[in-house]
């Protein structure tokens, strides 16, 4: 049996996400985790904005969507499986 179309979707956001964090993880290693696993690992926010901005990118060749429903489409995926942003110390004066 096959993966559907959105889970192809899905397993492809969250690998490419795993890979712009720099984390050697993939969606087999998360699959049917029911617990906050994308709380496990961090990623920057210049990473998370390449992610969302590939995802959009991705989500409107793949789906043939406008920018519009790509972004929010992609705002509520990050919302849900976003990795946690890393906290970035500013004091750096």
């Amino acid at each position: 049996m096959g993966m559907s179309k959105n889970n192809i979707v899905v397993k492809t956001l969250i690998n490419k996400m795993f890979e712009i964090a720099n984390h050697n993880v993939v969606f087999e290693d998360i699959e049917g985790r029911q617990d906050n696993w994308y709380q496990q690992w961090t990623m920057t926010e210049a990473q998370n904005e390449e992610w969302k901005n590939w995802g959009i990118a991705f989500l409107r060749k793949k789906k043939r969507w406008n920018k519009f429903l790509a972004e929010r489409e992609m705002g509520m995926f990050a919302l849900c499986y976003g990795l946690k942003l890393e906290k970035i110390d500013n004091n750096e004066n």
